[in-house]
């Protein structure tokens, strides 16, 4: 649902309309009247879905509405017994303009042909005056709703608005390390790698919480100079397999294979096709690591060292973030051969296109040229409209908001760092409203590198609360494996995982913490289908804030029109999220109904999708929430 607005006025006081004409890719055009929002303002919009994918074009046509004018005056006029048969007589020759009008339809024209004529008509009785005053508000006049009355017109600018399929605004994304689903220890202390074949063993139980994007880190040959060992140490133990992230190294016939090639140890590219394929029997597309770097050991250094910087002392300059240094990674240097380097990385994707990846989580894309990426997205996109690229770009706001404006159609966010009510209302509203129009926020509750202290300290409770509030307050969200068995020890002084899955493999006993309950994948299940039954989670503009008087208390709503629901009514949600993961807490809940669509006062019923229990509710409400029983309510409007 796509909401279309103009600023639409003129000198004076007559009444003034605005029509939306929109144009679909294949050249299909429909004409909306615009409403204006709220009444009395000069701003106006039309609601609509966009149902198919490409190039849409619209534009706004302002008007000076002459019939709403002329039925205002006359309500007013009659009513007061002035100017009364001069009023019918502007009525009656407005019609016949119209019914002169050979783009009317036939059937319309007449109509309006035999209004004129009974507006002329003078009343042999009260009985006929009433009749001749009800004329006024005749439905033969909502012809003029989308072929209006007029001698003034004036047109917009046309714009352009790119439509793109459901996955690109809508998932629910799990993040996993292939190498470590089947690893196991040998007795004699070394590792052996999980592969494609046993990773496809656990999207079933991925599938079964409802996720439906698997997105993998970097499944490529990975250098063995400078290879980081366990917590990125740079002594690395035989047998330690490296950061997935220093791409490039050492294939099985002696050659050194880059971004287009397999890691061995996981399998062929045949083994990823047909991990792609039974990724898609269960209803999950594959995301693929796009991470422009290299190992010392990647092809690229040999083929092509001007790719790289080259430091005073001859050396190549290696990653750094500071304090953290990435020795096993060389950055690419893309002012040295945009040409060359923009040619690569086109060949890099489409050959993962070929392999079946539509979806790239693209690293550290903020460090790259931006016009680099908006030829290359622009290109792909050339190739097949599908492809969706999400941006890993924690970096400064005006940089984020560049990548979605040329082009990502996701991006990571700040929300893994916004805890307070305060902060949670201030960002959702911002990037529900301020932003939406260009950017989609992936509201991923953990990764590799993100540990927040909410979660190293909140224990199972935080876990569930942060889930709740990103599976509900917008269409994108994503968790990184371990989050389901609330992972949450540090490496001191740091919001960094211990024991980081980047450089060691690290198998999880699932089904052991399902078993014993402890695992929150039943939870995320039950917010994923959520999620998939009700159509106002889908939608990122639509969040509203509202009020509660205990500060642990986030309350927000989630309202769809009837108009764009399966069943045709309205999908209303209220969402009660309690932020303190360690007291149970009480509070009264206010509600602006009018972001549910109802007037102030009026009372309804409530089911809780997570209990089934249900409540009477209104404008001010009781809450309590244990975070040992319940971190949430997510209560369904099921009527009045």
């Amino acid at each position: 649902m796509v909401p279309f607005r103009a600023t639409v006025f003129r000198e004076g006081h007559s009444a003034v309309g605005a029509l939306l004409t929109l144009t679909s890719p294949v050249g299909t055009t429909q004409t909306l009247r615009m409403q204006q929002i709220p009444p009395g303002t000069d701003r106006w919009q039309a609601l609509t879905q966009v149902n198919e994918t490409g190039l849409w074009r619209w534009r706004v046509t302002g008007f000076d509405d002459e019939i709403s004018t002329w039925q205002h005056d006359a309500s007013l006029k009659i009513d007061a017994d002035t100017d009364v048969e001069l009023m019918y007589e502007i009525g009656a020759r407005l019609c016949e303009r119209a019914a002169a009008e050979t783009s009317r339809p036939l059937s319309a024209r007449t109509a309006l042909t035999a209004i004129a004529r009974q507006l002329r008509t003078p009343p042999l009785s009260a009985c006929e005056a009433t009749h001749r005053r009800a004329l006024i508000d005749s439905p033969v006049f909502d012809e003029f709703t989308l072929r209006p009355l007029t001698t003034l017109t004036h047109e917009s600018p046309e714009h352009t608005l790119l439509v793109e399929r459901r996955a690109a605004g809508v998932g629910s994304w799990y993040e996993f390390f292939p190498r470590s689903e089947g690893a196991h220890q040998r007795r004699d202390g070394s590792w052996k790698s999980g592969t494609f074949r046993t990773a496809a063993q656990r999207l079933d139980a991925i599938a079964a919480m409802g996720f439906d994007v698997v997105y993998l880190p970097p499944i490529h040959p990975i250098g063995l100079t400078n290879r980081k060992g366990r917590n990125n140490s740079t002594t690395v133990l035989p047998g330690e397999p490296g950061s997935p992230w220093a791409i490039g190294g050492p294939l099985p016939d002696g050659t050194a294979g880059g971004h287009d090639a397999v890691h061995p140890d996981l399998g062929t590219l045949a083994d990823f096709r047909t991990f792609v394929r039974r990724a898609a029997e269960l209803g999950i597309e594959v995301a693929l690591d796009l991470a422009l770097q290299a190992s010392p050991d990647h092809p690229w250094l040999r083929e092509h060292p001007e790719w790289f910087t080259t430091l005073p002392d001859g050396t190549i300059q290696y990653a750094e973030n500071p304090p953290k240094k990435y020795q096993d990674i060389y950055p690419l240097n893309f002012d040295n051969d945009p040409e060359g380097l923009f040619a690569e990385v086109v060949r890099i994707v489409r050959h993962w296109l070929k392999q079946g990846v539509r979806i790239f989580r693209v690293d550290n894309p903020h460090t790259k040229p931006l016009a680099m990426w908006e030829r290359l997205i622009a290109t792909i996109r050339a190739d097949d409209p599908g492809v969706i690229f999400l941006a890993e770009a924690f970096t400064r706001p005006a940089l984020m908001q560049a990548l979605a404006a040329v082009g990502f159609q996701q991006s990571y966010s700040y929300f893994t760092w916004r805890n307070t009510r305060a902060d949670l209302a201030e960002f959702f509203t911002r990037v529900s409203q301020e932003t939406a129009d260009f950017m989609r926020p992936n509201l991923f509750v953990n990764t590799p590198d993100i540990l927040s202290e909410y979660l190293q300290h909140g224990g199972r409770a935080a876990f569930a609360i942060r889930a709740t509030l990103a599976a509900t307050a917008a269409p994108l969200w994503g968790v990184y494996s371990g989050f389901e068995l609330c992972e949450a020890v540090a490496r001191p002084g740091s919001e960094e995982a211990i024991d980081n899955e980047k450089y060691e493999y690290k198998p999880r006993d699932f089904a052991a913490a399902d078993a014993a309950g402890t695992s929150l994948s039943r939870y995320l299940g039950t917010l994923n289908h959520i999620r998939r039954e009700h159509p106002a989670l889908g939608q990122l503009r639509n969040f509203q804030a509202h009020h509660s008087d205990d500060e642990s208390i986030f309350v927000y709503t989630k309202h769809l029109d009837g108009a764009f629901t399966p069943d045709g009514t309205p999908d209303s949600l209220i969402i009660v999220v309690t932020l303190d993961p360690h007291n149970a807490v009480t509070s009264r809940v206010h509600l602006d109904l009018t972001a549910l669509g109802m007037a102030p006062g009026t009372p309804f019923t409530v089911e809780d999708l997570l209990t089934g229990d249900l409540w009477q509710w209104s404008d001010t409400n009781y809450v309590r929430l244990d975070p040992s029983v319940h971190v949430a309510h997510i209560l369904r409007v099921t009527g009045s």
